[in-house]
């Protein structure tokens, strides 16, 4: 045995054989120590502890409510993620995965209470981690909800040079009795729409495919009827719906939907009765002019477009035709359809 032990400790100088092969340990714990400033802007009373441990300590307040019920949503932001990669502008990124998972859970009534995230990428690159986290940060303290924990996962071989995947995990709660399933709607209730914010994060595989391959354009180009470059275009940020949609007061929505993949025709349908058709009136709204040129560049079947993209409708509101323009004045939303006995589906009018 040596006399002195630490001689076989390696020479902090040579490059380690795991940062060798691709995983820099050192680094990762370099850009992780700034997590903490970056979310604390999140943090209120009911996070317990600090960023960094094996778990997020969370202790709500459900003071008020009769019988609260947690609910929780994970997602991603898709393809829209190639849209970073070739411009470099990630903090929207961040934001749009924070206010997706937001929305996703307000269908059913609930506010948020606290998020995780998971980054793997092919190297950590610092610049492109901080703007991630100050979308994340951002987009979480507008919505009222804590950051609390997170992944990040060096993974050279699994993913492309300079690329990423981001998830997110949202939990939140909402009290039983004003919690939304759809059972309330019926026969001549009204369908409202609140205007999307482009594309949001759904449909960028076909986007792309049109626009890029198809029409031939770059990130630069402008295009008719669209404020900026196509590359503002698509990297605006998917808006969160929820602290709109928490001022209207219990009982008065009846059904919403977030309209992500599927678009209005496969998500509308999740909150209907078996018995009752929502029947879209696809002319009550003007659509923005980046889906016109992709389906008219990608001479897309009309139809299809509403079953790929939001087509300017990010929420929908079904309520009883009595409180059809209150509401509509609140949510800066309009009329674009009516409830009618059917079989569950979407019909496009």
């Amino acid at each position: 045995m040596p006399k002195n032990p630490k001689s076989k400790i390696q020479n902090p100088k040579s490059k380690k054989a795991y940062a060798a092969a691709g995983v820099d340990v050192d680094l990762g714990n370099r850009v992780k120590s700034g997590i903490q400033a970056l979310v604390k802007g999140t943090h209120g009373p009911e996070v317990l502890g600090r960023i960094g441990g094996f778990g997020g300590l969370f202790r709500p307040n459900f003071r008020g409510m009769k019988d609260p019920v947690l609910v929780s949503s994970v997602d991603g932001v898709g393809t829209k993620l190639k849209l970073a990669f070739m411009t470099g502008r990630h903090d929207t990124m961040g934001q749009d995965l924070v206010n997706h998972c937001v929305n996703d859970i307000a269908v059913i009534g609930a506010r948020p209470l606290f998020f995780l995230d998971y980054i793997g990428a092919e190297k950590l690159e610092p610049a492109v981690f901080t703007q991630l986290l100050k979308g994340f940060a951002k987009a979480c303290k507008a919505a009222g909800c804590a950051i609390v924990g997170g992944e990040t996962a060096q993974m050279p071989g699994m993913y492309q040079p300079g690329e990423y995947d981001l998830a997110g995990t949202i939990v939140g709660v909402v009290d039983r009795p004003k919690l939304l399933d759809g059972s309330r709607i019926r026969s001549g209730d009204v369908i409202l729409g609140m205007e999307s914010n482009g594309l949001h994060t759904n449909g960028y595989t076909l986007a792309r495919k049109v626009l890029f391959e198809q029409m031939g354009l770059k990130l630069t180009s402008k295009l008719d009827g669209v404020k900026g470059t196509l590359a503002d275009e698509l990297l605006r940020v998917h808006r969160n719906y929820q602290p709109a949609l928490a001022k209207i007061p219990h009982g008065i929505i009846k059904g919403l939907a977030h309209i992500t993949g599927g678009g209005l025709v496969d998500n509308l349908p999740r909150v209907l009765p078996k018995t009752c058709d929502a029947v879209i009136k696809t002319d009550s709204w003007k659509v923005p002019a980046i889906f016109q040129h992709i389906e008219r560049g990608g001479k897309v079947d009309h139809a299809e477009m509403y079953q790929v993209f939001n087509m300017g409708i990010g929420m929908t509101v079904v309520v009883a035709p009595l409180d059809a323009l209150s509401v509509a004045a609140k949510l800066k939303a309009r009329v674009i359809g009516h409830i009618e006995r059917g079989s569950g589906i979407v019909r496009l009018a």
